[in-house]
């Protein structure tokens, strides 16, 4: 039976059963209470937990840049039990056991420029910082001793205008970083989640037709780097390319981000002079190049603006998911506007947005400038572009060409994003007299139309990922294609061993990716691909063909070409001319007829 309670006048009565129902309910909803304190950004306190400020009144778990440890992947774990940049005693430790590091310290050894390469070699591999592909004589020689006493006695040349150097076994590693410091060189960062060896367009002071030396921007920004501790474990790893504006590409659409130098002229809206356009988001394995953001820099802006950037990518970059980790991904989720607007709140000076119609076009580039002897602006001067193919350079040759640019030149050296170098300032008359010891060497200044514009990644040979010897490949059909066809314009051919792309397949007139063909090497066959003015993703051709088959493939699609072309027409633009179909028929056995 119910009993009822009697209350006081003007109080309400609860039943029994009321009463129960309400203990236990107060009882649960205490349980449950969290309380919430926090600012508001007027600075007031409130106590609404919807309102997106940080509960004070509670315990917080550790974060990242806002992201929970718990929330972290792998990788971004690694980084928060342990920095990277402190692990000397480790480097130590490794070296006086000749041990190879566990999974996280393999990652960690990274940021110190060491890359453990097993199974493809039980070594380690050195990658350099060189910023605008600049060495002197001295260094050259110097990473040629390193070569030959420790490791592989040969360098390759990459696509970052950067230099590796392989086969050290993990006891001579220390040696190696000590070596390197003595050489006024330094790897630190040059892998991992970090910012990349910075580029700059390799004649960069010596160009008739640039519009600024951009040499200066690429030393500040790396120094800059260097000396920023914070500028360290971004969310992935990081592309900066400076383009003076000049006959030579550095390919700077490419990169996360490019600053590309233009002239505008009187009567427009800012004034007459020498600015950079900021390009963002290059990151070609995923097909997309990095696009104008509507930014007109002054060149004394251009490394506080990319210094801004970058931080706004290490504070809001995705920390939880290294497929979705690159700037592309900030910004797809963002927009261009509220980056741009993040990037303002770190500077002292407002960013300048104007449009590209306002800036004169840019100059035509001599996809072949690269190789051979050019006149520098410095009158008498010039510059020997030296053909190195797939950027393989033997210690005897890295040693010949040091004494090449000390006797004729000026003793330095530059490298260039299409695995080759150069070598500045040679006089007039001693042209022959250095072409003569260049050959003597072994190497070149002239190379074949498709052999010039040929680049390949590391390949299985020295990586794990690489599904084919991609250099030995890409030497290969270039020799072939030269030899069987007389091509005048530059045809450039990109040889990737995996979809990571290092060698930037889709940007080749001919674009190859490794994978297996029923158990033997092959690739993917992509065409049509192009940077700068020439800028396209290319298309797929074949999805999958042993290399042993692809030789007589290219034959004939390239007898099509030298058969069909329009007068002066280049590979690319008869490629981009007909349609996918067509060109598989050009690709195609002729069927014979019997008589």
């Amino acid at each position: 039976m119910e009993t009822t309670v009697l209350a006081p006048e003007g109080t309400t009565h609860f039943t029994d059963e009321q009463r129960d129902y309400l203990r236990a309910f107060f009882t649960g909803a205490s349980a449950h209470l969290r309380p919430f304190a926090g600012h508001t950004r007027e600075g007031l306190l409130t106590h609404d937990a919807a309102s997106g400020t940080a509960n004070l009144a509670a315990e917080s778990e550790p974060a990242v840049h806002g992201t929970p440890v718990s929330d972290l992947c792998r990788e971004e774990l690694w980084k928060y039990e342990e920095n990277p940049l402190d692990i000397w005693d480790k480097l130590l430790a490794h070296a006086d056991e000749n041990r190879a590091p566990a999974p996280d310290d393999l990652f960690r050894f990274k940021f110190h420029g060491l890359f453990y390469v097993a199974p493809a070699q039980d070594s380690f591999m050195l990658r350099l910082r060189i910023p605008g592909g600049i060495l002197s004589a001295h260094q050259l020689r110097g990473l040629a001793q390193m070569a030959e006493e420790w490791g592989s006695s040969r360098a390759d040349l990459t696509t970052r205008a950067n230099l590796q150097i392989r086969e050290f076994a993990p006891a001579n590693i220390v040696r190696v970083l000590n070596r390197l410091h003595s050489l006024g060189l330094t790897s630190r960062g040059s892998g991992a989640d970090n910012i990349r060896n910075i580029t700059a367009s390799p004649t960069s002071g010596l160009d008739p037709a640039e519009l600024i030396d951009v040499r200066p921007l690429a030393d500040a920004l790396h120094y800059y780097i260097l000396n920023s501790r914070d500028l360290y474990g971004l969310p992935r790893k990081f592309n900066v390319a400076f383009d003076s504006g000049g006959s030579i590409s550095v390919v700077a659409d490419t990169n996360d981000i490019g600053f590309v130098a233009v002239r505008v002229a009187e009567g427009r809206s800012v004034p007459a002079g020498v600015y950079f356009r900021v390009l963002l988001c290059g990151i070609t394995g995923h097909k997309q190049f990095a696009r104008d953001c509507g930014l007109l820099l002054r060149p004394e802006q251009a490394v506080a603006v990319a210094a801004a950037m970058m931080r706004v990518f290490s504070e809001n970059g995705d920390r939880t998911d290294r497929k979705k980790a690159r700037l592309k991904y900030l910004i797809d989720k963002w927009g261009v506007e509220r980056f741009l607007a993040e990037t303002e709140k770190r500077l002292a000076f407002p960013l300048l947005r104007v449009p590209e119609s306002e800036c004169e076009p840019r100059s035509p580039i001599d996809r072949a400038g690269h190789i051979g002897v050019h006149p520098q602006r410095q009158p008498g001067l010039h510059s020997i572009g030296v053909a190195v193919p797939v950027g393989r350079l033997p210690v005897a040759q890295m040693r010949a060409l040091a004494d090449v640019a000390d006797r004729f030149g000026s003793g330095e050296l530059r490298l260039t994003v299409w695995q080759n170098l150069l070598i500045p300032n040679v006089a007039g008359e001693n042209l022959e007299t250095a072409l003569a010891a260049i050959r003597a060497a072994g190497l070149d200044v002239t190379a074949g139309a498709v052999l010039r514009g040929t680049v390949a990644c590391t390949g299985n040979r020295g990586c794990k990922y690489a599904a084919t010897d991609t250099k030995a490949h890409a030497v290969a059909l270039a020799h072939s294609l030269d030899t069987r066809f007389p091509i005048q314009q530059p045809v450039n051919l990109h040889v990737t061993g995996c979809p990571h792309s290092c060698a930037q397949h889709y940007i080749g007139d001919v674009g190859l990716l490794g994978t297996k063909v029923n158990g033997a090497e092959g690739y993917q066959v992509v065409i049509g691909g192009g940077s700068d003015q020439d800028r396209g993703l290319a298309r797929e051709l074949i999805p999958s063909i042993a290399f042993a088959d692809l030789p007589p493939v290219m034959d004939r699609l390239f007898a099509a070409y030298t058969d069909q072309r329009a007068p002066e027409e280049s590979f690319l633009a008869f490629s981009r001319r007909h349609s996918i179909d067509e060109l598989k028929a050009f690709c195609a056995t002729k069927e014979t007829t019997q008589p």
